[in-house]
């Protein structure tokens, strides 16, 4: 046998359970990235927020997370990537309990800020520690299982949460994973093999600070967009993001030991799988955002029913999974990814066709269950490419970028569609507002209230119960208008990545060739 058919064999002791451990510790970071979504509505009652306010509370944790993958990525690789796990998911425990007895809506995206952070510690060791323990076809196995069991447990989150308001106030979501997060800290202390880094690794702590500012930067700007008077703050932010981005460019082309390698992500397996992944992870984050307000503002869902119409995501992602990675060594990840792209561009179509004030349960069933079915496709191959285009040494960059994946992506697409849903029902309410024949009754004070948020148009149906029912129909409306905008436009960013995977991704032969000459790099230098 071959040094390379031994590689293939390689795998740690008590192989299941210590994956079972990463996949619980991954799983922890991807409920509290979901929970949020869910009890948005009854966030924005309580607090009387505004929808960039909401949209701040959902991405805030995403944007600690995104903000920080790629750096503590790399201190994990040098410091050792157990202790960072078990100092993130320590760090996730009082986050969620600050997040649940937040004051103020201020407290709250705070404490989801740095949860994100808690996250940016232990999720990057997952998929860091799967990298360096397991080869071959056994390590795309185990990345199939970490990724359809972490964005399972992801879309458990909403159920859960949903449940929970049934019988609680909404600051019981944010400590649901309490639990999971002491359990998930034992087993990953007792189970997950040590490893004390490694002290040649140089760590580019100036590329880390870039990457945080260029992140951060580029979420909240986004985000700010829609916001009247806001256009000040949106060009200074863009402008930082701009500034980070060419300054982190220019560090890590000269850096000795660059934090994120430009040579090793120019490769196509890396480059294009990282923007896939994007796009991917991205789409589930936006379509669970924008979908569990739908349900509850649009249908009338209660929280525990919109909760568990993420249940079929769910499933499909575990059903699919297993069968895309045999997609994945049979046909190759650019045929595996485009599968996947297919799935949910028809399941985003339908939500356009068919999501509108009186859609049917089924029709909400089938749309997540499509999209879910796309994402078990494409997860798989978007993460393998990334692991596999890197030497072993370099796991945390390569783990770091593939968490970023869903993290920016997630970022990205939920303040997008955020942005375009509010604009879009900021506008049609207005535009009802003026077309309707007692206009000149309603002052600019409601006014402001209606096209704040669908949370604040409720607070002020509730104030004038004579109008409520006409109130309530405009802002669904308005919604639906919102919603049907932002979908569409997530087709468009899905079919653009379907076209940039089509043609710039090696085919099968030419990405076998390359992943087995990256298998045998050592880093240089």
């Amino acid at each position: 046998m071959t040094s390379t058919d031994t590689r293939e064999q390689t795998a740690p002791d008590r192989a299941p359970v210590v994956l079972g451990s990463l996949i619980l510790v991954a799983g922890v970071a991807n409920i509290n990235l979901a929970v949020a979504n869910v009890a948005l509505p009854d966030i924005g009652k309580a607090f009387d927020a505004s929808s960039t306010q909401l949209n701040l509370v959902a991405v805030g944790y995403s944007l600690g997370l995104a903000a920080s993958v790629l750096y503590l990525g790399a201190l994990g690789d040098r410091h050792g990537r157990k202790r960072m796990l078990l100092y993130g998911m320590a760090l996730s425990i009082p986050a969620s309990i600050v997040a649940g007895i937040a004051p103020d809506i201020y407290t709250l995206m705070g404490a989801r800020v740095v949860g994100g952070l808690a996250a940016g510690l232990a999720f990057p060791t997952t998929l860091a520690m799967i990298t360096a323990l397991w080869s071959g076809p056994g390590r795309t196995k185990a990345i199939a299982a970490w990724s359809a069991f972490g964005g399972a447990i992801s879309a458990l989150g909403p159920v859960m949460s949903g449940g929970l308001l049934e019988v609680f106030h909404w600051n019981a979501v944010f400590l649901v994973t309490l639990p999971l997060a002491v359990l998930a800290l034992v087993l990953a202390w007792k189970l997950v093999p040590k490893d004390t880094g490694d002290e040649r690794a140089v760590v580019d702590n100036l590329g880390g600070v870039l990457s945080v500012l260029l992140v951060g930067a580029l979420v909240l700007a986004i985000n700010f967009v829609p916001l009247d008077g806001s256009r000040t703050k949106v060009i200074v932010l863009g402008a930082i993001a701009l500034l980070a981005g060419i300054g982190f460019v220019w560090r890590q082309l000269r850096v000795r030991v660059p934090l994120f390698d430009l040579r090793v992500a120019r490769r196509r397996t890396f480059w294009v799988a990282a923007v896939g992944g994007i796009i991917v992870f991205g789409t589930l984050m936006g379509a669970m955002f924008i979908g569990q307000q739908y349900l509850q503002n649009v249908l009338g869902y209660s929280t525990l029913e919109a909760g568990a119409t993420i249940l079929p995501a769910a499933l499909a992602m575990i059903v699919v999974a297993p069968q895309s990675a045999k997609l994945v060594e049979a046909r190759g990840s650019r045929f595996t990814l485009l599968v996947g792209y297919f799935w949910i561009v028809a399941g985003l179509a339908l939500a356009v066709l068919t999501w509108h004030r009186e859609a049917h349960a089924w029709q909400v069933i089938v749309v997540y269950l499509l999209v879910g079915m796309g994402v078990g496709f494409a997860g798989t191959p978007a993460s393998r490419s990334l692991t596999g285009s890197v030497p072993v040494e370099r796991a945390g960059m390569a783990s770091g970028m593939s968490d970023l994946q869903r993290d920016l992506g997630g970022a990205i697409m939920q303040s997008m569609l955020g942005a375009i849903l509010t604009a879009g029902y900021a506008k049609a309410l207005t535009q009802t507002i003026q077309s309707s024949p007692d206009a000149d009754h309603v002052s600019q004070q409601a006014a402001d209230a209606l096209t704040k948020s669908f949370s604040s148009a409720e607070v002020l149906a509730q104030r004038y119960p004579q109008y409520s029912a006409q109130i309530i129909d405009a802002a669904r409306d308005a919604f639906v208008h919102g919603d049907s905008r932002a979908y569409a436009a997530a087709i468009g960013v899905v079919v653009a990545g379907a076209v940039l995977v089509a043609l710039c991704y090696p085919n099968a032969e030419k990405e076998r060739a390359a992943m087995r000459a990256y298998a045998g790099e050592r880093l240089s230098g």
